[in-house]
């Protein structure tokens, strides 16, 4: 019997609803929040966000209701207790990351180390 790897992201209400929202914009079913860490930035690791069809043996996968979050095995360190949130305010729209990992931030707010 496999056995299925979860991980610790967390999802606020208001960005489980807007991935749902998303997903039935493109008109499919199949689709799942990839979340993943890369090198790059300015601080050294940047955050990947994108939708993904594809499901690797290797991911770990969370449930938030009908929305799945699906991280790399190779990320799942860095994101253990992250929290992702999204923001719809005059200043800022988009998904934010509270991750209690990271050492330090870039000014942008889109790398970590």
């Amino acid at each position: 019997m496999e056995q299925t790897l979860t991980h610790g992201v967390k999802l606020t209400d208001t960005a489980k609803n807007k991935i749902k929202s998303l997903i039935s914009a493109e008109g499919r079913d199949d689709l799942r929040l990839r979340v993943s860490v890369q090198p790059g930035g300015c601080s050294g690791l940047i955050y990947q966000l994108f939708f993904d069809e594809v499901l690797e043996d290797s991911d770990a996968i969370a449930k938030f209701d009908d929305v799945e979050v699906v991280v790399d095995k190779m990320s799942v360190p860095y994101l253990e207790g992250a929290s992702i949130d999204f923001e719809d305010t005059i200043q800022k729209q988009g998904f934010t990351i509270d991750n209690p990992n990271a050492a330090g931030s870039c000014a942008c707010g889109d790398s970590f180390n």
